[in-house]
């Protein structure tokens, strides 16, 4: 995939997410991806941060959306290089700090297979 190409998967990613199109945003998902998160290792400490599959994804999201429903993120900037896109974002909740967070996602044949959230 091209860089234009594979920013253009995290863009629909974006939007997808803050218009929480729960069908949008697992449709860029393979069936077995991989997805780690400090917030999934405080809030699900058994995962140790990471879930795998579409199923798991679905009901993690679900459940911020429905925690959080002002939760929105702002796309700040994509950097893409190989199979690989790195989104840096704010993280905004009404009633809550804004957080800076860096989120990699890899791409194979057009999915993403695997994604990691960085923040403090």
């Amino acid at each position: 995939m091209s860089a234009a190409e594979i920013k253009g998967v995290a863009s629909r990613w974006i939007d997808a997410f803050n218009k929480k199109d729960l069908d949008g945003l697992l449709c860029l998902y393979d069936e077995q991806a991989e997805h780690y998160s400090p917030k999934l290792k405080i809030r699900h400490p058994e995962t140790r941060g990471l879930i795998k599959g579409k199923a798991t994804l679905r009901q993690w999201w679900q459940d911020a959306f429905e925690r959080l429903p002002s939760l929105h993120y702002r796309l700040l900037r994509l950097t893409a290089e190989d199979n690989r896109v790195f989104m840096e974002y704010l993280r905004q909740v009404a009633g809550e700090e804004d957080l800076y967070v860096g989120e990699m996602l890899e791409l194979n044949n057009g999915l993403i297979v695997a994604s990691s959230v960085f923040h403090r």
